[in-house]
């Protein structure tokens, strides 16, 4: 390969490299940002009551997808 052509690839490796040295700067952040929110939020009053609440929707929404998916079947 030419010069020219083996120093541009050098140039984009090095660029992609810090596009994703970037992104996974950003990735750790939301996840730091992430878990700090949830810790903030199990501080907050009723937290347990309010997750508990959570678990029935999710648990009743279970159910009827089940059920959906044995009628159509």
């Amino acid at each position: 390969m030419k010069e020219n052509k083996l120093i541009e690839m050098k140039n984009k490796i090095e660029s992609l490299t810090r596009v994703v040295q970037q992104l996974i700067n950003e990735l750790q952040f939301t996840r730091e940002l992430a878990v700090g929110t949830l810790e903030t939020i199990k501080l907050m009053p009723n937290y347990k009551k309010a997750l508990d609440k959570l678990k029935k929707e999710v648990t009743v929404k279970n159910e009827d997808k089940k059920k959906t998916e044995v009628q159509t079947d």
